[in-house]
């Protein structure tokens, strides 16, 4: 299936001319389908802004739809006694 995800100019988001606006839609797109940081390129200055305001984007957009916190996740360690 496939999703159809908003740019940053639908939703009426000025790119600052300092940044490339290539590099910034890539990194607010990656966002959006849940891709983390972990290659060289994702760390460019374009890219990361992108990205964390996509990060921005998707908390508010939780809020608005009555999503306030995911419950916790915890880990815990168990060991077997012989």
């Amino acid at each position: 299936m496939k999703y159809v995800y908003p740019t940053p100019k639908q939703l009426g988001i000025k790119i600052p001319r300092s940044l490339r606006e290539d590099r910034f839609n890539a990194g607010f797109n990656h966002c959006l389908r849940g891709g983390q940081l972990n290659q060289i390129e994702f760390f460019r200055l374009s890219f990361r802004m992108g990205y964390r305001l996509a990060k921005f984007y998707l908390k508010d957009l939780r809020k608005r739809q009555g999503i306030v916190d995911f419950p916790m996740r915890a880990q815990f360690k168990t060991r077997a006694n012989w």
